[in-house]
């Protein structure tokens, strides 16, 4: 090597260094800035509204009232809903492509489960209209069939893709000694699973979960043409099957409407800061538990 390939070597690990951490930077910052401008349009709502008016049960924006409780409660009860199905069905589905299909299986089902987080949202939607809300009044005999149930199953068929890609990486990761020192003290193919890979990808596996709740609390289309959009407070178990209205729907369906600096538009944007913070705990959670686990795992190690 010369002298010259030898100076011009650290340059080039210097510039790319800076690149990466300028990248990083450019994320926070942008993060940043729309945090800041929710905050500049949203918190005006608090004094012009008021707090009290903001968390009662009632949202109708034409006569004055803007309580936003029923969104809030609409978006958990279909968020929640959508993890009971896409969590049993994601984890599930990423075990039997890690550990148990053969590789024939792997590369037909992988490319299924990636065409699926490609359909958009409003085809889904258009789906779940058509074909999932007539079957689901008559099966269950409902009133109607765009309920937060019909809401929670299409969510639930968004989220898979994101729990299988991030489980099945996270399931990869781990050793092939672990499974093959399980085997070889008698455990059976299944108490190797549940008892040894699973536990030792555990903290990818909650990553997968959290981020596919982020990934359902952020929907829009589906759910605004699914649930039915009725901003009532739910009462009790029959509230997944009534019909709701989320936080993402009503910014979608309403923001192109009103007054700019009106009341309802500052409302909106602080119903945005409320999404905005939600995302922001799941996230955060999620890296904090693989955080945790990858020390935990550095601690054993060492």
């Amino acid at each position: 090597m010369t002298r010259q390939t030898k100076q011009t070597a650290p340059q080039q690990d210097r510039l790319v260094t800076l690149l990466i951490r300028l990248s990083g930077y450019s994320s926070i910052l942008l993060v940043t800035l729309i945090f800041i401008f929710l905050m500049k349009e949203g918190l005006p709502a608090l004094a012009d509204v008021g707090i009290g008016e903001l968390f009662t049960d009632r949202w109708y924006p034409i006569e004055g009232y803007f309580g936003i409780l029923p969104l809030i409660s609409g978006s958990l009860i279909v968020t929640l809903g959508a993890m009971l199905v896409s969590v049993p069905l994601g984890v599930g589905t990423a075990i039997y492509l890690s550990e148990v299909a053969p590789s024939s299986t792997r590369e037909v089902v992988k490319p299924l489960v990636e065409v699926l987080a490609g359909l958009p949202s409003v085809v889904l939607g258009f789906l779940g209209i058509i074909a999932a809300a007539p079957l689901l009044r008559r099966l269950l005999d409902l009133p109607t069939g765009l309920t937060a149930f019909a809401g929670a199953l299409l969510l639930g068929l968004i989220a898979i893709p994101t729990i299988v890609s991030i489980a099945e990486d996270a399931l990869n990761t781990v050793p092939a000694a672990y499974r093959q020192a399980a085997l070889a003290v008698g455990a059976t193919p299944w108490q190797t699973i549940w008892g040894v890979t699973l536990p030792a990808a555990r903290s990818g596996v909650l990553t997968a979960v959290m981020l596919g709740m982020g990934r359902a609390l952020g929907e829009t289309m589906a759910v605004m043409m699914v649930t039915g959009n009725a901003p009532t407070l739910p009462h009790g178990l029959d509230a997944l099957f009534m019909p709701v209205r989320t936080m993402t729907a009503t910014i979608a369906s309403e923001m192109g409407e009103v007054a700019t600096g009106s009341a309802h538009y500052q409302v909106l944007f602080l119903i945005g800061i409320v999404l905005f913070l939600f995302s922001l705990v799941v996230n955060v959670l999620a890296s904090s538990v693989s955080f945790r686990q990858r020390k935990r795992a550095e601690r054993l190690l060492s």
